[in-house]
C-alpha cells in the first residue's frame, strides 16, 4: 500500500494540473467579447479494499482522483460601451446564431459588422442568421415596416441586403388646412408642399376671397386651388369652391372636394366647425399638413435596440428589413464547446427554440442593445483566488509524492 500514496498524489498533480489549464484559460479570456468561462469538476477514483477484522465497515482506500468534467459558467459579463450600432449584447437569455454554411454555431459575442456584400457577418466571416423583412423586391423597398417579426427557428437565413436600395415616392393623398382668414375684404393665402407620383415636391396653393354676393348672417368665401410645379412654370391642376361661415365665424358647408396634383387626387380638407378654416376677429393665420413623401437612395444600414435591421434613406425615411434572431436551449451547459465563445448543439442541450408571446408570435426573450458589447463573464480576482487554490492543492498533492519517498526510503534503511 506504500507506493500506492505515490500514484494517489500523480493522479492530484495531474487533475490539478488540469484544472490549472482551465483556469490559466479563463484568465487569458478575461477580455474576450462573448467568452463564456469553464470549471472544473473532480471525481475520485476507484477505492482498494483492505483487510480488516474491524466492525468498521468502512474498508477501503481511495486511489486518487480525476477531472471529470468541466462546465460552463452561465452568469453573464459586464457590458462594454462601443462606436458601432452593429455591436450588440444580449442582456437576459439566449444566443446568437452563426453560419459559414456547413456548420451553424452559436454566440454570445455580438461584435457584428457588414461586409463589402452588405452581409452582417462575425469577425471571422461567419454569417449572422435572421429573418428578412420580405419588403425589398428588385433593388426597391415595397413597403415600410416598423418591426420585421422572427420566422421559424428553423428558416432563418443569412441577413445579406443590396448595396443599392431606393425609397420609392409616396404621392401625396391628402391636404389640411388650418387658419383665420378674418373679417376684412382682403385676398387670404395658405399654401402647402405635395408630392407627385414622380417623386416631384409641387405646390398646392389655396387663394380665399370674400365672395361678391353675401347671404346673411353667416359669410361666404370663394376659395380657388391650384397646383403648379415648384418653378411656377407648370400648372397640374385648378379647381374652385365655396366656404360657408355662421355667423361666429365657425365653417359650416364646404364645396371644395379634391384636385390633381400631375396624376394624383388630393384630398382638401378645410375643416369643419372651428377645427379648419374660420372667419374671426383674431389674428389672421394660415397653416397647412399633408401625407406623402419624396423617394430616396438607401444612406445604409444599422442594427437597433430591438435587433432590427434598419434602412435608412436619404429622403429620411427608415424601414425594418430584419431582425436578427435569438436562439434559446433547455440546457444551455450542455452545448458542446467549439472554442470560448462558440457552440454547437448537443443531445443534451436539445435543438434551439424561439421564445413566444401570448399571442404566439416568435419573440426574442431577452432585451438586446446596440452600441455595446458583453465581455468574458469570467471575474478576475474569483479567477486569481480559484488559481491560489488549485497551485495549493497542487504543492500539497507533490507534498504526498515527497512524503511517501521518505517513507520507502526509511523502509529500505529498516530491511538494510
Amino acid at each position: 500500500m506504500l507506493t500506492q500514496s505515490f500514484y494517489t498524489g500523480i493522479s492530484g498533480i495531474k487533475t490539478h494540473q488540469s484544472a490549472i489549464d482551465v483556469a490559466a484559460d479563463n484568465l487569458a479570456n478575461v477580455n474576450t467579447v462573448g467568452y463564456r468561462g469553464y470549471g472544473a469538476e473532480f471525481a475520485s477514483l476507484l477505492e482498494t479494499s483492505i483487510n480488516s477484522t474491524s466492525i468498521n465497515p468502512s474498508n477501503s482506500v481511495g486511489i486518487g482522483s480525476r477531472l471529470q468534467t468541466t462546465n460552463m459558467t452561465g452568469s453573464a459579463g459586464s457590458i462594454l460601451l462601443s462606436d458601432r450600432n452593429t455591436d450588440i449584447a444580449i442582456r437576459g437569455d439566449g444566443w446568437f446564431g452563426v453560419t459559414n454554411d456547413t456548420r451553424t454555431q452559436y454566440t454570445r459575442a455580438g461584435d457584428f459588422t457588414f461586409d463589402s456584400n452588405n452581409d452582417l457577418v462575425t469577425n471571422d466571416g461567419f454569417y449572422v442568421l435572421g429573418t428578412k423583412g420580405g419588403n425589398i423586391t428588385d433593388n426597391k423597398l415595397t413597403s415600410v415596416k416598423d418591426e420585421v417579426f422572427l420566422g421559424d427557428v428553423n428558416a432563418q437565413e443569412k441577413l445579406r441586403f443590396p448595396k443599392d436600395l431606393s425609397y420609392p415616392a409616396e404621392p401625396t393623398t391628402t391636404a389640411d388646412f388650418f387658419g383665420n382668414l378674418g373679417l376684412l375684404d382682403e385676398v387670404r393665402t395658405i399654401g402647402a408642399t405635395v408630392v407627385d407620383s414622380q417623386s416631384n415636391r409641387n405646390n398646392l396653393q389655396l387663394v380665399f376671397n370674400k365672395s361678391a354676393s353675401q347671404v346673411p348672417p353667416g359669410v361666404q368665401w370663394d376659395v380657388v386651388a391650384t397646383t403648379k410645379s415648384l418653378d411656377g412654370e407648370t400648372t397640374y391642376d385648378t379647381q374652385t369652391g365655396t366656404l360657408n361661415f355662421d355667423a361666429a365665424g365657425s365653417l359650416i358647408s364646404n364645396t371644395l372636394d379634391t384636385i390633381n396634383n400631375n396624376g394624383t387626387d388630393i384630398s382638401i380638407n378645410v375643416g369643419e366647425g372651428y377645427g379648419g378654416v374660420v372667419v374671426t376677429n383674431s389674428v389672421i393665420s394660415g397653416s397647412s399638413t399633408t401625407n406623402g413623401t419624396i423617394g430616396g437612395d438607401l444612406r445604409g444600414y444599422e442594427v437597433n435596440r430591438n435587433a432590427e435591421i434598419i434602412a435608412t434613406f436619404t429622403n429620411g425615411a427608415q424601414s425594418s428589413v430584419g431582425k436578427i434572431a435569438l436562439y434559446h436551449f433547455q440546457n444551455d451547459s450542455g452545448l458542446d464547446r467549439v472554442s470560448g465563445t462558440r457552440f454547437e448543439k448537443s443531445s443534451n442541450s436539445g435543438n434551439p427554440i424561439f421564445f413566444q408571446d401570448a399571442n404566439g408570435k416568435n419573440v426574442l426573450g431577452a432585451t438586446v442593445n446596440n452600441y455595446t458589447l458583453e465581455n468574458s463573464n469570467i471575474k478576475l480576482e474569483s479567477a486569481l483566488t480559484e488559481l491560489i487554490i488549485l497551485q495549493r492543492a497542487f504543492d500539497a498533492n507533490s507534498k504526498t509524492i515527497s512524503t511517501a519517498d521518505e517513507m520507502m526510503q526509511k523502509a529500505l534503511q529498516m530491511d538494510a
